[in-house]
């Protein structure tokens, strides 16, 4: 399988397999940053779980209650105060931490309202990245496909970011999962040959 590829819809739907086998069928899951609803409506078309997605964008809340997709409209940067402490199974965020201000927090609140959180992001410091840098452009790829100037992510980090912050917040990484713009697992250097980073998170025992 070569990601770079794929469609925009197969490459998703690559995704959202990877995100799947982490949800154990019939759970109560709340996706964060859900867009059009598009991958809670595949876990509950292929795991059968329940639950809401979270979206600010008005646009995309509308295109969620098209998709069959229980949806609230708010924004997380506030917390998620809205919810009770243990009320999922599993909370989601995919491909949308790197848009996120308030980092620490909304980590914090994920593993308040929910056992596991599962998180997937893209690479900073993949390879093909490092060498755009090197070349003295802003990366843009599969994974991170804006021009500078029109990017929504305010935050770019790196596996070894994301694994530091989650020692400094005493969160247990319980699973890891890496691939690069092919598709393929990699296992050898994780921070230089990942493009695309899957976490399955808990808090520490």
């Amino acid at each position: 399988m070569n990601l770079s590829q794929l469609s925009k819809h197969e490459r998703q739907r690559f995704d959202f397999a990877v995100i799947a086998d982490w949800i154990p069928a019939g759970e109560r899951v709340l996706d964060l940053g859900c867009g059009d609803g598009s991958l809670l409506r595949y876990l509950r078309e292929t795991r059968g779980v329940s639950g809401y997605g979270v979206e600010i964008d008005p646009q995309q809340v509308l295109a969620c209650i098209n998709n069959g997709v229980d949806v609230l409209q708010m924004d997380i940067e506030g917390g998620l105060a809205g919810f009770e402490d243990q009320s999922f199974n599993h909370v989601i965020i995919s491909q949308a931490l790197q848009a996120i201000l308030a980092t620490e927090r909304i980590l914090s609140e994920m593993l308040r309202v929910a056992e596991e959180a599962v998180i997937s992001f893209p690479n900073f410091a993949y390879r093909a990245n490092r060498a755009a840098i090197a070349n003295g452009h802003v990366p843009v790829s599969e994974d991170l496909p804006y021009e500078w100037y029109e990017t929504p992510n305010v935050r770019f980090f790196t596996i070894a970011d994301f694994e530091e912050l989650c020692d400094k917040l005493g969160i247990e990484i319980r699973e890891r999962r890496a691939f690069d713009e092919a598709g393929q697992p990699v296992e050898d250097d994780p921070n230089l040959n990942g493009s695309l980073a899957f976490y399955r998170i808990g808090r520490s025992l």
